[in-house]
């Protein structure tokens, strides 16, 4: 038989092949796949999904669909699903009492660490999946971050605000869900050694609560303190690099090891607090007021390390 002949009887059985057995077999497994992922989509994000993103209530001014701040539900629904991945699956979060989150503008005040904010994505995973009704969360965010290239646009997306009392003025009076970490940058960066030991709290989340007669909820983290293991921080880096802290942390240094660990996340609510005042008063009294608050959360920080049996579980 010649060569050319033998070739293309070849590319007719091979094509027989791929008409009668292999496509139908792709075709099958594609059917197979999509269920799978479908399933895998509503037991992640919930049957309801879709219905709870149009009940969120956005503040669009002209047809653009991004508000005043730059917020894009469009954009800020497709990390709902990717935050949906760490709250329910990678960190298993145990969420306590959101109900007492009351509806309208609120300030939502809680301890800070984990070295990187993986606490406020998970805070604002619970408030979408698991308040009634669901809402997204303005959490303000140090004025560094808008520095980094891409970071401050792509935060805006995401619904956050650089945290200054203007912006965060504006989003109560629109009846926003604002989140606030008081110990800022020195929370978030604490070494091993302190860990759910809060530093000092910035006073200015108070004295915005008394100007604008907003409810304050303090709201604990228990969990994310040791997903990463700080040693400590270098200021030198931390300066030539222009961000607050650099900590050192020989998780991130090893081959795919940059994830967090798979603590078990637990996330207290407390119930709303109401203060009366002067917004410009002493800092004394202001400090008063705000250890009302850290007395809160340290409260529900030690009752979650009771409760719990170990970091993963």
């Amino acid at each position: 038989m010649k060569p050319g002949r033998a070739i293309l009887r070849w590319r007719a059985k091979a094509r027989r092949f791929l008409a009668k057995d292999a496509l139908p077999a792709a075709q099958r497994s594609m059917v197979v796949a999509r269920h799978f992922a479908d399933e895998a989509a509503v037991a992640l994000l919930g049957h309801d999904f879709e219905e709870r993103v149009r009940r969120v209530p956005v503040h669009v001014q002209g047809g653009g669909g991004v508000d005043p701040f730059g917020f894009d539900l469009a954009t800020a629904k497709y990390a709902v699903a990717g935050a949906a991945f760490f709250h329910r699956v990678y960190f298993r979060t145990e969420v306590h009492d959101i109900a007492r989150v009351p509806h309208g503008r609120v300030l939502l005040v809680a301890n800070h660490s984990g070295q990187l904010p993986f606490d406020g994505m998970v805070i604002g995973a619970a408030m979408f999946f698991d308040a009634e009704p669901p809402r997204v969360i303005r959490s303000m965010v140090e004025k560094w971050t808008q520095t980094m290239p891409f970071v401050g646009t792509f935060f805006q997306r995401l619904g956050q605000v650089v945290g200054v009392p203007e912006n965060a003025r504006r989003l109560l009076e629109q009846g926003e869900a604002v989140m606030v970490f008081p110990e800022g940058a020195r929370g978030i960066s604490k070494p091993f050694r302190e860990r759910y030991r809060m530093t000092d709290f910035g006073l200015g989340f108070m004295r915005l609560a008394l100007e604008t007669d907003t409810p304050v909820v303090p709201v604990a983290v228990v969990g994310a303190e040791e997903q990463y293991i700080n040693l400590g921080n270098s200021e030198r880096l931390a300066k030539m690099l222009g961000t607050p802290v650099f900590p050192l942390i020989p998780q991130w240094l090893g081959p795919g090891t940059q994830l967090p660990l798979p603590t078990k996340y637990r996330l207290y609510f407390g119930e709303p607090l109401y203060f009366d005042g002067d917004p410009d008063d002493e800092d004394a009294a202001i400090e008063e007021k705000v250890g009302v608050v850290r007395a809160a959360i340290e409260a529900m920080i030690a009752r979650g390390l009771r409760e719990r049996t170990g970091i993963f579980r």
